[in-house]
């Protein structure tokens, strides 16, 4: 059963200052014992504010550890985003631009960027936004609960010291009563149950997508959490910006199907 742990969280670190050669060197020189990390965010159409969340997301990161970022691209891209971080790639060979006109869904997107990560031999692996609805200065947070031993670390709109920015009534509604009926039907123990800020270790990442999704929309966020109920979890305070109160009628409808799919299983011992 999914325990609820002690909430933890750092404070933000100073940027690393001198040449970007040098912090780049830094960042691919790993100490003993020094986790590497791979980020995975897929991006569509936002070409207004890419290259700032990048450098921001790589500020932050320069402080950690080596890493890599996998951002995914597919057809949903209309703006010339794609075009820009590949220019921002050519630059700093730590961004890598995956394109996948393959995908159907945003599961589609995620699912290719956890595979690139994998494949690329981080030790973690970071999931975030890029459209600021989680912000690169909550990362650092993440990092102590994965050195506690961790599996997985989620970020938490609803513990202690999590908060929401410019919440919409509708979006928290749908948030919170999910959490509470999630936890209700399949016996989790989660504060925040939809949230998709998360780090994995690489081995939980893999027996989670190992099992399936069978989610098709926003709700594979908590299916992926549910599948971690037996794994050693915490979670870690974030702030979430709601970037739109809009909820897709087909996103409510598969999150209703896949957790009465998810509940009998649970039933039937077979979850």
């Amino acid at each position: 059963m999914l325990e609820k742990r002690r909430h933890l969280s750092e404070s933000n670190h100073e940027p690393p200052r001198g040449a970007a050669h040098k912090t780049e060197a830094a960042s691919r020189a790993q100490s003993p014992g020094q986790k590497s990390i791979a980020v995975v965010t897929p991006m569509a159409n936002e070409s207004a504010t890419a290259e700032s969340f990048l450098s921001e997301v790589k500020k932050v990161l320069e402080n950690i550890g080596p890493f890599k970022i996998f951002t995914i691209f597919d057809k949903a891209c209309t703006d010339g985003c794609v075009d820009l971080v590949r220019k921002l790639s050519e630059v700093d060979p730590r961004i890598h631009v995956i394109w996948a006109p393959e995908n159907t869904c945003i599961v589609d997107a995620y699912l290719r960027g956890y595979h690139e990560a994998i494949a690329s031999g981080a030790d973690w692996i970071l999931e975030i936004d890029a459209g600021y609805s989680h912000l690169p200065s909550d990362i650092p947070s993440f990092i102590p609960a994965m050195q506690a031993g961790h599996d997985c670390a989620f970020g938490s709109r609803f513990c202690k010291g999590g908060q929401l920015i410019d919440p919409s009534l509708r979006r928290y509604v749908l948030s919170k009563g999910g959490t509470i009926l999630t936890n209700l039907l399949i016996g989790t123990k989660l504060d925040d149950m939809t949230s998709g800020f998360q780090m994995f270790t690489k081995e939980a990442l893999q027996r989670i997508i190992g099992r399936g999704l069978q989610s098709r929309g926003p709700f594979f966020q908590t299916e992926m959490k549910i599948r971690c109920r037996n794994m050693k979890v915490v979670e870690v305070p974030i702030s979430y910006r709601f970037t739109t109160s809009a909820v897709r009628r087909g996103s409510a409808a598969d999150a209703f199907t896949v957790l009465t799919k998810l509940f009998k299983l649970r039933l039937a011992g077979a979850l």
